[in-house]
């Protein structure tokens, strides 16, 4: 009895009266548990079909269930020859899993072999036969037939082994090497004697291999089947019946050879014994069994081996032919026997891993006569075979966040050779993050020894080695690419953790004051930076009203612009953050420095510039030495750094060679002795500069009255004879504002005097004496920094006189720096009036009637103004202009 199948699994709400049994010829052996009685169902031989229950089904199926359990396979049983499609087996039911899991996890059905014999229908969990399976092929001399699959489940990397049992089918007749055999017999030859005869070969196995010869019925001959010590049987044939040569000379028998399947199969030879005359001894092989070695790598054509048989009878009687007597089909096409001589010659290139030796029988005759030996041809292996890599579940990419041990590809490496040769060994190129794991059987799982870093190597060339065992070693090798997916895990990083920055004051809105770039060593939008300003105050002002981002590039611009005597520094906090999810972002320090622009010019803090437009005065004594100290330009400048150095000069002066300024000091000294040619009056015009790019200037005049005392200085001024130091520019623009109105007045007099000519004697203005307004204020002079400096107000000296040649008006000449005011024009022309209306009154022998028009008038002249007008300070200046000064005429 032959027990096929060893699968044991409970079905739910099955109908235990249901006997579940297949022919072995139509169905794989399945096995089905009821629900209170469990029953074994199985194919044995010649189909019987048999259902056994009870204690003895339990006991047996517990052994089978452990025995299953413990191989972790899945074993089906099926005939050979099935059809293609023929259903071999319910996967899914005897894993466990549902249809869905084997669909969405990719299994399959993976084969070593040249050849993939069966096919899994994933929808349903159904192995199917793919291809003709001939057991004869698959497992010539083995007992047991068993093909060895894997299924594969590539999502979640898992392999389970299933074993399918190829049973026998009497597909194979029983076949001799011959149709036709032809013997020949001595008449002489005893009854008694043995004749081998030509074995028949069955490639099937078991009961359905050979079983027995059958010999037509003669009166010369019977049979006789002798069976060798391994079980084989081989035919002979018995002489009976002396022959008579000249009686009959050729008998035809007919050897059948059957099996012992169901239908039994037969195959038949013919048999032509020719009786000839006498022959009494038969060839003998020097040695029973041969056996020879050959190499799996020789070429075909090369002598494999000789067999040698001889024969002590003379003549034609000891002619020996050697021929083939017992082989199998497979080594009849890989060698080739030479009849005459015996040698055995190779005609098919021999493959250790499919035949590791070949076993048949020579028969030697002499035409009458034979006898055999037997051959045995084993093949050495050697190492032909390179070791193979087979890879599955293959990932082309990766992500850098992958924990270490994530599966990358699924590895099954083999070498077809045997023994040592086939040991194969797998590695890995060093210094890569990654490890050849050992699975089930051949199977390795490469996964990730460490972490990855796309930002380190975006791309991955793992090379998988292989080598055998032999010697020298073959190897084999596969390069696996592997690109490593971007991860956002990389903040965007700025070079520095803080910037100086330096912006110039003024600078115009609009205008970029600095590039905040930062780097992401991520990729896409991983790397995709916005920049963005933390919101601010400076100096209590918002920071967003100053300055502004551009969000790609980074690019700082001012709104508005700074004054740096406002702002010297300030701090921005610049954000970059990435496009990733969720975002990284990192934040960076800027600090804006103002620079000074030269945008302050110099202002004077000493002499100051009075509000009445008059210029400062200081006194310095005739007597002064060379290096004398006169007063101090004191000046500052808004500006900072070089902009803020001042420097000071001496720009115009009455006299250039008189005083010296002090180039960073700003004194005013004297360079030579004060002559008495020297007018009393000296005016420095001094410019104030500072060290700018583009230097920036102010300049103030500076009044030096050059007396010992006051009333020096009285004297001097009223003095007519004192020298003239006009400004040549200005003294024309007087003379032809002077002309222009003494015109006018001169009109207005004539018709003033026209009507009012009866009452000029009624008015006496002055009487004969001069009167000299000479009377001054107190002293003007106050000590500062040990210089004297006169009083900030303008002077005028007024002088009338009952002459009109001596009466006059002295004007002032204006500095450089002021500009008199719409007052002090009124002054002047009020003065120019009272000057011509006593010229004209000089000429005209009415004077006393001219001086009472100019009462009538009403030009009164305070003296204190006079003394504090501009005019005053010009009448100083130049008391000598009513001498030259021309008159009406």
């Amino acid at each position: 009895m032959e027990l096929l199948t060893i699968r044991w699994k409970p079905l739910p709400a099955w109908d235990h009266t249901e006997r579940d049994c297949y022919s072995e010829a139509q169905t794989p052996s399945r096995f089905h548990s009821g629900a209170q009685s469990p029953r074994l169902c199985y194919s044995g031989a010649q189909t019987s079909k048999r259902c056994y229950s009870g204690a003895t089904l339990l006991l047996l199926v517990t052994l089978l269930t452990v025995c299953g359990a413990a191989s972790g396979q899945l074993r089906y049983s099926i005939p050979e020859e099935m059809r293609k499609g023929s259903f071999v087996g319910n996967v899914a039911l005897d894993l466990g899993m549902d249809t869905k899991e084997l669909s969405e996890g990719g299994a399959r059905i993976v084969s070593r072999g040249r050849k993939q014999y069966f096919v899994l229908n994933i929808n349903g969990g159904h192995v199917y036969i793919n291809e003709r399976i001939d057991r004869e092929s698959i497992c010539e001399r083995v007992d047991q037939c068993l093909l060895n699959v894997e299924i594969f489940l590539e999502k979640n990397i898992k392999v389970y082994t299933m074993e399918v049992e190829i049973r026998d089918i009497n597909d194979n007749a029983p076949a001799f090497i011959a149709d036709e055999i032809s013997l020949q017999v001595n008449e002489r030859t005893a009854p008694g004697a043995r004749i081998s005869l030509p074995e028949a070969h069955d490639a099937d196995q078991g009961h359905n291999s050979l079983k027995s010869y059958q010999l037509s019925a003669n009166k010369h001959f019977t049979l006789d089947v002798q069976r060798r010590a391994d079980g084989s049987q081989f035919p002979e044939l018995v002489l009976e019946k002396s022959l008579d040569h000249e009686d009959q000379n050729v008998h035809h028998l007919i050897l059948t050879a059957t099996d012992g399947g169901d239908p039994v199969r037969s195959g038949t030879a013919q048999i032509h014994i020719n009786v000839l005359d006498y022959n009494d001894n038969a060839p003998v092989f020097n040695q029973s069994v041969y056996r020879f070695v050959v190499s799996e790598n020789v070429n075909t054509g090369v002598l494999v081996g000789t067999v040698r048989a001889t024969d002590i009878d003379q003549g034609s009687n000891s002619e020996i032919t050697y021929s083939f007597n017992k082989i199998k089909e497979t080594a009849l096409k890989k060698f080739k026997l030479n009849s005459s001589t015996g040698q055995i010659y190779l005609t098919e290139q021999l493959d250790f891993e499919e035949f590791e030796f070949y076993e048949f029988e020579i028969q030697g005759s002499d035409g009458i006569l034979s006898s055999r030996c037997k051959v045995l041809i084993d093949v050495i292996n050697v190492n032909d075979n390179r070791p193979d890599i087979i890879l599955s579940s293959l990932l082309k990419t990766i992500s850098e966040n992958s924990p270490p041990g994530t599966v990358i590809a699924l590895v099954e490496v083999y070498d077809r050779d045997s023994g040592d040769y086939g040991r194969v060994t797998c590695f890995l190129a060093p210094h890569l993050p990654f490890q050849l794991q050992k699975s089930i059987g051949s199977y390795h799982s490469l996964i990730t020894d460490s972490a990855l870093d796309r930002e380190q190597v975006q791309l991955y060339n793992i090379t998988i080695t292989v080598t055998d065992g032999g010697t020298p070693p073959l190897s084999n090798t596969k390069t696996i690419s592997l690109e490593v997916i971007d991860e956002n895990d990389n903040p965007p990083i700025f070079p520095k953790l803080s910037y100086n920055a330096y912006i110039m004051e003024n600078v115009p809105s609009g205008a970029s004051v600095f590039g905040a770039k930062a780097m992401d060593l991520d990729l896409d939008k991983n790397a995709k930076i916005t920049y963005t300003i933390l919101d601010g105050y400076i100096y209590g002002g918002r920071l967003s009203s100053y300055i502004s981002i551009n969000s790609e590039s980074g690019v700082i611009y001012a709104l508005q612009s700074f004054d740096f005597e406002k702002i010297r520094d300030f701090q921005v906090h610049v954000k970059a953050e990435d496009g990733g999810s969720p975002p990284l972002a990192s934040n960076v320090t800027v600090i804006f420095y103002i620079q000074d622009q030269n945008d302050n010019t110099p202002e004077i803090l000493y002499p100051s510039t009075p509000t009445d437009g008059s210029s400062g005065v200081e006194m310095a004594p005739r007597s002064s030495e060379p290096g004398y100290l006169i007063t101090k330009v004191v000046a500052v400048d808004a500006d900072s750094g070089h902009n803020a150095w001042l420097s000071y000069q001496l720009l115009r002066a009455t006299d250039q060679g008189l005083f010296t300024v002090g180039l960073y000091s700003g004194e005013i000294r004297t360079a030579r002795p004060i002559m008495e040619k020297d007018a009393i009056k000296q005016f420095l015009v001094v410019l104030v500069k500072d060290s700018g790019q583009t230097p920036l200037s102010s300049s103030v005049t500076v009044t030096i009255v050059l007396a010992d005392s006051m009333p020096e200085i009285l004297h001097d001024i009223s003095d007519p004879s004192a020298p003239e130091a006009m400004d040549s520019n200005l003294t024309l623009y007087l003379v032809i504002a002077v002309a222009v109105i003494s015109s006018l007045f001169l009109f207005l007099i004539i018709l003033l005097l026209a009507i009012r000519l009866h009452r000029w004697r009624e008015s006496q203005l002055f009487d004969t004496s001069g009167v000299n307004f000479n009377a001054l204020p107190a002293s003007h002079f106050v000590g500062i920094d040990g210089v004297r400096a006169f009083l900030q107000t303008y002077s005028h000296d007024v002088f009338l006189t009952g002459c009109s040649e001596k009466s006059q008006v002295i004007f002032p000449v204006l500095s450089d720096t002021n500009t008199p005011s719409r007052n002090h024009n009124n002054e002047m022309q009020e003065s120019m009036l009272i000057d011509d209306v006593l010229s004209m009154a000089k000429e005209d022998q009415y004077f006393n009637q001219g001086v009472a028009i100019a009462q009538r008038l009403r030009f009164r002249v305070d003296i204190y103004d006079l003394v504090t007008s501009p005019a005053f300070s010009l009448l100083v200046e130049h008391g000598t202009a009513a001498k030259t000064r021309p008159t009406l005429g």
